[in-house]
Formats: structure tokens, sequence, C-alpha cells
């Protein structure tokens, strides 16, 4: 009986310290985001942009544009984007701008890797691109 009830302590502890961080719930939603050039729809990106439905609609066509051309470019140079990953980097929390920058690994498709930082904004108990 001492052993089971052993087990569910450690059970419960380690259940209790996996709850994630604001800096992984971040890097996490940027992975997803980020996804997005995998699966070559830049459109994506735009629509994880945090205030994107306020966004005039020309500006908005811009920012697409501006999208679609940097997954070009990272075709042109790299041949396309073909893993997202988590840095192991840890990401940082400015909390006087209530902004956190997760760490993203690109991985191409020519086997170069490119670590780039995100600037995540939680909105509404959802983590945003800034």
């Amino acid at each position: 009986m001492r052993r089971l009830l052993f087990l569910f302590l450690v059970l419960m502890t380690m259940v209790a310290c996996s709850e994630k961080t604001p800096e992984e719930r971040a890097a996490h939603a940027a992975q997803s985001y980020y996804q997005c050039l995998v699966e070559d729809k830049p459109d994506g990106l735009l629509a994880a942009k945090a205030g994107y439905d306020s966004l005039p609609a020309a500006y908005r066509h811009q920012l697409a544009q501006a999208y679609r051309q940097y997954l070009a470019d990272i075709k042109a140079k790299h041949l396309g984007v073909s893993e997202v990953r988590i840095s192991p980097n840890v990401g940082l929390r400015d909390s006087s701008l209530h902004l956190t920058y997760a760490f993203l690994l690109l991985c191409f498709a020519d086997s170069t890797q490119e670590e780039i930082s995100v600037p995540m904004v939680e909105v509404d108990g959802e983590w945003k691109l800034r």
C-alpha cells in the first residue's frame, strides 16, 4: 500500500511540474504558425498576426505579398523549408512590453539551418505573431 501511495505522489509531482511556461507555449504557437512555410501557405502566417482583423485591406494585401516574396526567396536560396523546430535556446520574456521572443530553427531543404527570433504577444489567452 505504501508503494502505491508513493507511486501516486511521484506521478502527481510529475504532472504538476509538467505545466508549460509562457515561453514554451509561445514557442509552440510560433512553430505551428511557421509550419505554414513548410506547407507553402504564406497566408497562414498573415492570419496568425495579432490585430490581423483590424488591418486595412490594402495593408493586408501588401503584407501577403511580402510573405509570398519571403517564401519565394527561401525557395530560391535554400530550396524551401523542410521543417520548423523549436530551438533549444530558451525564449525570452519582456514583461514591460508584454512580449515573448520565441526561438525557432528553420531547417531548409538544402540541409542548412537558420535560427530566428519570433516576437509573440498573448491576445485573449492565445499567442499571436507581433
